[in-house]
């Protein structure tokens, strides 16, 4: 274990990329305090299938960030755990990244790459669970005509803290589409970062997040159109319910001058069930060139809805599962996209006993 003492320049909080973040609950994460665990806690689930690898390797020089924690993490890490998909495999299972047990009294700096090969397919899932302090830089390299969906499930317990980049590179003709989900621990800090490199490109990203009282979860989105031709989707849902729960979403869309072609949309909702909860939400386009297919976003974020509650309270359904119901509709969209049973029962399932929870706590 180690303290890891290089000096970054540290966020005080009136910075615009901090400055909704509880600096305070981060153990350290931000400003170089944290103790660094050598622990490396990310492991194949199910194992492999033909055609792909799952190994520790050696660091190459990397582009620097303009995220500190993301700075922190590659200064300290020495390796990268590296899931790579050979070219032309058609992974037809879904591939699982999970956690062994962390530790709240120190912290882990996590490096993981996922790469896919020219026409390779594939489903990851990397579940993230226990309590821990975790900060990971996930990166994700799609080659020309490879198609990838990315889940990643945020089920962690109370005290966790996460803070993470999740960036994705994206080649010529490869399809990417990621599912974010957030439903527990105490502070999650994601930013889902997309970067086209050649035209014919789409991704798709969306989330779903629920908190409760005390939580905060904020997921700040950047996708960057930087070549002609390419087509981006943001989609994230969220829902609050008790004291002091707080979760903001930003979404940056970025088309460069280049960038001409672009189709790009961005939406947020947002569902507030009781009193004392906040949700920020801040969508923004900048664009450079007029030569594109379309460019919108929109934001929403509004009070349970009485109606729908009277309609099936009227219809005999107690006023608990009434609000479950609705909650479970408002969210199904987006976690059927993960198209696992199995872990879409077991998300709604935690969403329920949230849900249940907070009503106690009103």
């Amino acid at each position: 274990m180690s303290v890891l003492t290089t000096n970054y320049l540290t966020p005080s909080g009136r910075e615009e990329a901090w400055r909704f973040t509880p600096l305070k609950r981060l153990h350290g994460l931000h400003d170089g305090v944290a103790v660094i665990s050598d622990r490396v806690s990310l492991f194949v689930k199910n194992g492999l299938p033909s055609g792909v690898s799952f190994t520790r390797e050696d660091l190459d020089p990397l582009a620097q960030s303009d995220d500190v924690i993301i700075e922190r993490i590659r200064g300290a890490s020495k390796s990268v755990s590296h899931l790579s998909i050979a070219a032309n495999s058609e992974i037809a299972e879904p591939i699982f990244l999970s956690r062994t047990k962390g530790a709240v009294d120190t912290a882990e700096f996590s490096r993981v790459r996922i790469s896919l090969g020219s026409n390779a397919r594939a489903i990851v899932i990397v579940e993230n669970t226990t309590d821990t302090v975790l900060a990971e830089d996930l990166e994700i390299s799609l080659a020309p005509g490879s198609d990838l969906k990315f889940v990643t499930l945020q089920e962690f317990e109370a005290e966790s803290v996460y803070a993470a980049r999740h960036h994705a590179v994206i080649d010529k003709d490869a399809t990417f589409k990621s599912v974010t989900v957030t439903v527990g621990g105490d502070v999650v800090r994601i930013l889902p970062t997309v970067e086209f490199i050649a035209p014919g490109a789409s991704a798709n990203l969306l989330g779903v997040y629920f908190a409760t009282a005390g939580q905060f979860f904020e997921h700040r989105i950047h996708v960057d159109h930087a070549v002609p031709h390419a087509k981006s989707n943001v989609n994230y849902k969220g829902a609050l319910a008790g004291q002091d729960a707080h979760t903001v979403w930003i979404g940056d869309v970025l088309i460069r001058a280049a960038a001409e072609g672009t189709d790009t949309y961005e939406l947020n909702r947002n569902l507030l069930l009781s009193d004392g909860a906040r949700a920020d939400s801040v969508p923004n386009l900048e664009i450079e060139t007029g030569e594109i297919i379309g460019a919108g976003h929109a934001s929403t974020t509004g009070r349970f809805d009485d109606e729908q509650l009277f309609y099936l309270m009227s219809r005999g359904i107690s006023v608990n599962d009434a609000r479950r119901l609705v909650v479970r509709g408002f969210f199904n969209e987006i976690v059927l996209e993960i198209g696992d049973q199995v872990v879409q029962d077991r998300i709604m399932d935690r969403i329920d006993s949230e849900l249940e929870k907070a009503a106690s706590n009103v």
